[in-house]
């Protein structure tokens, strides 16, 4: 891939609570402003349409604590909370896809690609299958679990000899496709309703989404993200070697571990949400880094470049084929398989004769 072109704008230092400080490109700062702005439009747009039809008046009444009792199920029962969540949900994998790719320096870092979602998958699954719903602490709990179990392996078979990006991948990639043949066997062992709503989750859905499915991420990630924005700029450092980065004064393990945990952690919180949504993570801090012509994968801007393609892609899945609703993940699959013959191509137009 080309690397970008360094910004030369003279960088911006933000002073945030906890001691954090971060350092930004005004193109940078921009960037993330329009992003903003683009998630706030996707959430109104959200909002005031679809196939029940409210008028604008009725929806800012509802929001103001009015309304009938329809209005305010379909606003703030249904519309709100799911809108909310494919914010939250892409928010947390662009910020995971970041931090992976980050961690491994490799554009194919992401945790849909070196087996982290399927072992949360697994994890969860297993809460599923054994009785506990697709929703709760339960699936969240084993949704984490599972992510740091596979997490722990792959670092188990790339430590001994070095934990470079390749070998990240490689392992994760072998752990992943293992996993994946576990979830399906246990799917094939479930009884006939259980497998359904297993199967069913696994493609990624945000429908029929509700407040207290969301929660925990709305308390996980703010804090999750603080910790993500405090490690970026290490990170960033180590991307250059890890003598470098020691040379410099960065714990280098302390580091990995912990980006490697907070990977874990915004993966798993996610998919404890929303089920597994692929190429989310591998194609938001590349589109992010793109965008920001930035030299690394950028943390911030990821964040928010996440959060608006999902919102996107579930108001597509919403829309297409209306009244009928198709889950996200399959939207976020076809959109990232398109992303992918996009990089191919421009890398064969860039290509030397």
């Amino acid at each position: 891939m080309n690397t970008p072109r360094r910004s030369t704008a003279p960088a911006r230092v933000l002073r945030l609570p906890g001691g954090i400080t971060l350092r930004c490109s005004g193109r940078a700062a921009a960037v993330v402003a329009v992003l903003v702005l683009g998630c706030a439009a996707v959430w109104v747009l959200t909002l005031f349409t679809g196939t029940y039809r409210i008028g604008a008046a009725q929806i800012v009444d509802v929001l103001t604590g009015g309304g009938s009792g329809t209005d305010r199920f379909i606003v703030v029962g249904q519309r709100l909370p799911r809108v909310c969540a494919a914010l939250l949900v892409g928010a947390a994998l662009g910020l995971s896809g970041a931090l992976f790719q980050s961690l491994s320096r490799n554009p194919l870092g992401s945790p849909d690609v070196i087996g982290f979602t399927t072992g949360s998958t697994s994890g969860a699954l297993v809460v599923i299958l054994a009785g506990g719903g697709t929703a709760g602490l339960g699936v969240g709990a084993g949704s984490v679990l599972g992510g740091l179990v596979t997490a722990a392996a792959v670092y188990g078979f790339t430590a001994p000899r070095g934990v470079s990006g390749n070998r990240l991948v490689l392992a994760g990639i072998a752990i992943g496709a293992m996993l994946a043949s576990v979830n399906d066997y246990l799917i094939t062992r479930a009884d006939l309703e259980s497998a359904e709503s297993a199967k069913a989750w696994t493609f990624g859905s945000l429908n029929a989404i509700s407040w207290p499915q969301i929660t925990p991420l709305v308390i996980a990630l703010p804090v999750l993200a603080a910790a993500a924005l405090a490690v970026g700029r290490p990170l960033r450092l180590m991307e250059m070697g890890d003598d470098t980065a020691s040379a410099l004064g960065v714990n280098v393990p302390r580091i990995r571990a912990l980006a490697l945990l907070l990977g874990v952690a915004l993966a798993g919180a996610a998919i404890a949400v929303a089920g597994p949504i692929g190429f989310l993570a591998l194609a938001a801090p590349q589109l992010a880094r793109r965008i920001a012509r930035s030299p690394g994968a950028p943390v911030g801007s990821a964040m928010v470049t996440g959060a608006l393609l999902l919102a996107t892609a579930d108001l597509l899945a919403q829309r297409l084929l209306s009244p009928f609703q198709i889950p996200v993940g399959l939207v976020t699959g076809a959109l990232g398989g398109v992303y992918l013959l996009w990089l191919l191509s421009r890398e064969r137009r860039s290509a030397p004769a």
